[in-house]
């Protein structure tokens, strides 16, 4: 736990990416087997299990402190992060120090931490996380209540820490992150296999890594020979691969959640295929004929079961856009046109109600394209994926061989009229904001958003925020309906949980529009008026 720790604080005080994969690399060549392999599954943010929540620390601390929750709330307004905050003030409260915890990694994780369920009173949990706290130094507590919360995070990105490791072992980062893909059981054996020459790791249900593509640099590709490339619509579903081995079948979203559960038809759809196939493309709620909106998609996610009633509301599809495996054999590397037709030769055997092809758009010049992209939301897509007909399938987002040529966002001009303050190193300024629109002589929340302001315009209405405050609730202020904003957003559907009727995918702030009156801004109605003509 100790050397864990000491590596957590090397990546965290630097910005140098060198220096983070320097102490990275340095950690795996000292560490054993079964340390490392926990480490690399905290790292890799594989846990996402919540043990104990924020708000019982913050009530076992309370209880052994003489700091009123004001002032600990006050803290947390500064710091923006309760694990910390906690291991802060715990400097400076008196608890009878214990005998130090100096355990390896991998005891903590397996024996000592599971400790926590076994806990039979609020009284027995409290006993138990305050023994750890008092056999633990400052910045050991700080990780101890991170990977208690199930709020670890790391100062180092995952791509750094495969970076790393392959650079230890002499392996390849490719094979490393794909021998990494979805969950692993950490122990010292799996961790032996990941770092050997031969890959002896092999599951029926890994997923292999996602290639993605970046946004198009419009003025260069205008240069290309466009007989070079193909165009698909980019479609507004989740992006997955469905993999067909072992005679079962596994569908993983691009988070690396296995969500076969949520989406039972396309599993029984693809059973009718033969083993040894892995898909790529977007899961999308489906009338027919075009895609459904994506509230229909969320009634599905997060589901431990999905009703009849919810399938028969809620009917699935897959768009496959590439295939990965074929016969059991990684065909990875052949250029796109050969999966292609791999690609439409193995569905020829499929259900057309549950899985089809991504269509090919013809074209012959960029002006082609921009014209089929502006085509995109009467299709339901949010624009174009353009790939080059010879790339290999790669990892990650690697420029030159796809392009997402998206249209340009929803946009529409609202009013700000509640601010809260942020998280982690914003936590002391207001940055999430609540906008409205007009219905008739009211304002109506719309959306909320917290990105698309630069750091000078973050701080001049920050400033602004706390001159014009005119009621508190909790956290959140409400301001004097002033100030208005250009909203952007790539979606819009009807919605009876909000109070405007309306929802928004991935609203963002374009403009400050301080040219504009508040009583200018736009109502509910054109919101409404954007939907129907989306």
């Amino acid at each position: 736990m100790k050397r864990f720790t000491q590596l957590f604080q090397a990546v965290d005080a630097t910005t140098s990416t060198n220096e983070k994969v320097n102490a990275l690399q340095q950690y795996f060549h000292q560490e054993e087997p079964a340390n490392a392999i926990w480490a690399l599954y905290l790292l890799l943010g594989k846990t996402r299990k919540r043990l104990v929540t924020s708000r019982v620390l913050r009530d076992v601390f309370l209880q052994i402190s003489e700091i009123p929750e004001w002032l600990f709330k006050d803290c947390y307004a500064h710091v923006g992060d309760s694990a910390e905050v906690i291991a802060l003030l715990l400097r400076d409260t008196p608890i009878e120090t214990q005998a130090p915890l100096d355990l390896p990694l991998h005891q903590w994780m397996e024996e000592v931490i599971p400790t926590v369920k076994a806990a039979e009173s609020e009284e027995a949990l409290k006993q138990l996380i305050v023994s750890w706290w008092a056999s633990l130094e400052e910045f050991e507590i700080f990780v101890l209540n991170k990977v208690l919360t199930g709020a670890f995070r790391f100062g180092a990105s995952n791509k750094l820490v495969i970076r790393a490791l392959a650079a230890e072992f002499n392996l390849s980062e490719a094979v490393l992150t794909h021998r990494l893909m979805g969950d692993f059981e950490p122990t010292a054996e799996f961790y032996q296999q990941l770092i050997s020459d031969e890959d002896e790791t092999d599951s029926p249900s890994r997923p292999y890594p996602f290639f993605l593509a970046s946004p198009i640099d419009q003025n260069k590709f205008q240069t290309e020979d466009m007989s070079r490339w193909q165009a698909e619509w980019k479609w507004d579903g989740i992006r997955g691969q469905i993999i067909r081995r072992a005679d079962q079948v596994f569908i993983w979203s691009r988070g690396e959640d296995l969500v076969t559960h949520q989406f039972p038809e396309l599993a029984d759809a693809f059973e009718s295929l033969p083993n040894g196939l892995v898909f790529d493309g977007e899961i999308l709620c489906w009338d027919g004929e075009r895609p459904l909106n994506f509230n229909h998609l969320q009634k599905r996610l997060g589901r431990k079961r999905v009703t009849k009633k919810v399938m028969a509301e809620n009917p699935v599809h897959f768009i496959a856009y590439d295939l990965l495996e074929h016969q059991g054999r990684d065909i990875r590397q052949e250029p796109l046109r050969d999966r292609t037709a791999r690609l439409l030769e193995t569905l020829e055997a499929s259900d057309p109600k549950f899985i089809t092809a991504a269509q090919s758009l013809p074209f012959n010049s960029f002006e082609d394209l921009t014209n089929l992209r502006q085509e995109a939301r009467q299709q339901g897509a949010e624009g174009l994926v353009i790939k080059a007909i010879d790339s290999p399938y790669l990892v990650g987002r690697k420029r030159g061989y796809w392009w997402k040529y998206k249209v340009d966002p929803m946009s529409l001009d609202a009013v700000l009229i509640y601010a809260q303050a942020g998280s982690g190193k914003r936590a002391n300024l207001f940055t999430d904001y609540t906008f409205a629109l007009w219905k008739g002589e009211e304002l109506v929340t719309f959306a909320k958003a917290y990105s698309g302001l630069d750091n000078q315009e973050i701080e001049e209405l920050d400033k602004w925020i706390r001159q014009h405050t005119l009621e508190r609730f909790g956290p959140v202020r409400s301001v004097e309906p002033l100030h208005v904003f250009e909203i952007g957003f790539e979606g819009i559907a009807e919605s009876n949980r909000h109070k405007a009727g309306i929802s928004v995918r991935f609203p963002r702030i374009l403009r400050w529009r301080k040219d504009k009156p508040a009583n200018e801004a736009d109502t509910i109605q054109a919101a409404f008026n954007l939907l129907a003509n989306g």
